[in-house]
């Protein structure tokens, strides 16, 4: 069996799964110079979130998500280590940005939502889902 190559950078479901990324970056006031977008399996993402835990007030924060357990708030580890995750969203791979904005905010505010174990999350429509945010081409748009 070969590997799984990911995703093609042009489709429907990688522009859409960059956009996604962008909304969120949006609703939390980030100018999207601190994400990346793995676009292998599995698709996840990385987003460096302005602002510090209270439990962790000297590591900086990030806002992760996988195609396997959605969005999860981490804090950089010293010496190179795995991030930290605090806290898992659960619920939806693919929720809404203003949920995962409310969700980044709740930590930043020093409540530790969501579970601090992942739950494999079903998205039988994952791309689908990422699809429908794609930026519309402008040629379709003038059509």
């Amino acid at each position: 069996m070969f590997p799984n190559p990911g995703l093609d950078p042009q489709s429907r479901t990688a522009r859409g799964l960059r956009r996604y990324i962008g909304l969120i970056e949006e609703m939390l006031g980030l100018s999207g110079q601190g994400s990346c977008v793995q676009l292998e399996a599995p698709l996840s993402a990385y987003i460096a979130i302005d602002g510090h835990v209270p439990a962790f007030p000297d590591r900086d924060v990030a806002l992760l998500w996988d195609e396997r357990y959605g969005w999860a708030v981490a804090v950089e580890a010293r010496c190179g280590e795995d991030l930290l995750v605090l806290g898992y969203l659960g619920g939806q791979v693919v929720p809404a940005p203003r949920v995962v904005a409310a969700f980044v905010r709740r930590a930043l505010g020093g409540e530790l939502p969501g579970s601090p174990e992942p739950e494999v999350l079903e998205a039988p429509g994952l791309h689908d889902e990422l699809a429908a945010y794609a930026p519309v081409p402008e040629l379709l748009a003038a059509s």
